[in-house]
């Protein structure tokens, strides 16, 4: 039987090992979530919220322990884990709040005696998720659409491993049927034949471009919905009027959260010529603040990447863009995970640092005359999860909203995912929407109901 490793990326040491479920285990997972689901359907949603705020509870009480797990198998600094623990209770306290508004029929008058839509659960959904935000983005998935009166199955990360197990026992311990929510040990190998199996009516996956295309065509041959939530490549334009002494640590932060492994990452800094030089001086100073180190330590705000592999494609990028032209401002410097806050200068269209996605610590600026250019090289992109601008003219500002095509922008703030917001992108990075009433929508049948 094939074995999964769990290295920790600080200090390459073994964490543990685990077994991948064999076919007939992935076969009595698969079964397993079909029972549960025709018992777990007929649970009134008052029920369904109980144990929401269960998990909700549970995860606070937790969260050093779930933390620490996060830290260790994928390298984020403590202070990190432990807000995103806190997240996931939050989006569970959102749900617990609004499930019973979100799914009640909703009347609509026509000329029959009534007429109205239903929102039935539609089985079992299939969540293949990523290590950069290892329960957040399953949370993100899990609350709404177990609440939904779905079940799920999970295909987690190889190197959080540890972190899909966790989440499993979390359902388990808040009360859940033992169905309701399982995790899968497999490889992408297997991934296609879950996706045909009959249990699976749809597929939830957050990661690459490849990944999603791969996964939507095999779902697609299926006839089975699909939510995709891949890469970016999100540009943060500062105009000539940004408030740098009010909005600079915002910036670091968009770009070097989590060792910049995040898709919302801010990856382009498009900044117009008027305050290019006074914005490099006070990004630069602050990035020369941001302390790396033990990621169990909580002054570190920079560890780790999650493994050695990804480390060494952000370097090949970087490298790729320097022969091109462009040029070191500081850092660049990699040993095995591990990789230098760094600032590339001179990044234009046609490299690396430019056209595709850069999961590290690495901030590309880009210089441009005015605003109009601005938006224009924001635009420049295959990718559309989201957009940042800074500036004082929030008139202005709003005038740009259409000319934006991504599936978010903001305006003097670090994208980000709320769960009282929709979240999802555009073009190549996906499509679907996850968190928000239509996070809860994305998995049921809306069934319209007619009585004449």
């Amino acid at each position: 039987m094939k074995k999964i490793k769990t290295i920790n990326p600080f200090n390459g040491k073994l964490i543990a090992e685990y077994e991948q479920h064999s076919k007939k285990e992935i076969s009595q997972i698969l079964d397993k979530a079909q029972v549960t689901f025709e018992e777990w359907k007929k649970e009134e949603i008052s029920e369904r919220v109980a144990l929401l705020n269960n998990l909700s509870d549970l995860l606070i009480r937790k969260k050093a322990e779930l933390a620490q797990l996060i830290t260790t198998e994928m390298g984020k600094p403590i202070k990190q884990s432990v807000a995103e623990i806190e997240k996931c209770s939050s989006v569970c306290e959102f749900y617990a709040i609004n499930a019973d508004d979100f799914l009640s029929d909703e009347l609509i008058d026509t000329e029959a005696q009534e007429s109205f839509i239903s929102y039935d659960p539609l089985g079992c959904i299939l969540a293949i998720m990523p290590w950069n935000f290892p329960f957040w983005q399953v949370f993100r998935f899990a609350a709404p659409t177990l609440t939904a009166g779905n079940t799920a199955i999970l295909k987690h990360a190889s190197n959080t491993t540890g972190c899909a197990l966790a989440i499993q026992d979390l359902f388990i311990e808040a009360g859940y049927p033992e169905g309701c929510f399982q995790t899968v040990l497999t490889d992408h190998k297997s991934i296609e034949k879950i996706i045909e199996n009959d249990i699976i009516k749809a597929v939830t996956l957050t990661g690459s471009e490849k990944a999603g295309r791969k996964i939507a065509a095999i779902a697609g041959q299926n006839l089975k919905k699909t939510v995709l939530e891949l890469g970016g490549n999100n540009a943060c334009i500062i105009w000539e009027d940004a408030d740098l002494k009010t909005y600079i640590d915002t910036m670091v932060n968009a770009r070097m959260l989590n060792a910049g492994q995040s898709c919302i990452a801010a990856k382009r800094f498009i900044v117009v010529d008027a305050i290019y030089d006074e914005f490099l001086k006070q990004f630069t100073a602050k990035i020369k603040t941001l302390r790396s180190g033990d990621p169990m330590e909580t002054s570190t705000d920079i560890a780790t990447m999650a493994r050695p592999d990804l480390a060494k494609k952000v370097q090949e990028q970087v490298n790729e863009s320097l022969i091109k032209g462009a040029t070191i401002h500081i850092g660049n410097t990699c040993d095995s995970a591990s990789y230098e806050p760094t600032i590339i200068t001179n990044v234009i269209a046609g490299m690396p640092l430019f056209d595709e996605e850069i999961f590290g610590p690495v901030a590309a600026i880009i210089s441009v005359k005015d605003r109009a250019e601005s938006i224009a090289v924001a635009s420049t992109t295959n990718f559309g999860l989201g957009t940042m601008l800074f500036t004082e003219d929030i008139d202005a500002a709003r005038m740009e909203i259409e000319n934006i095509n991504d599936g978010s922008f903001f305006i003097n703030e670090m994208t980000k995912s709320d769960a009282r917001l929709p979240f999802g992108g555009t073009k190549i990075s996906g499509y679907g929407r996850e968190l928000s009433k239509e996070g809860m929508l994305a998995f049921v049948n809306e069934k319209t109901i007619y009585i004449k």
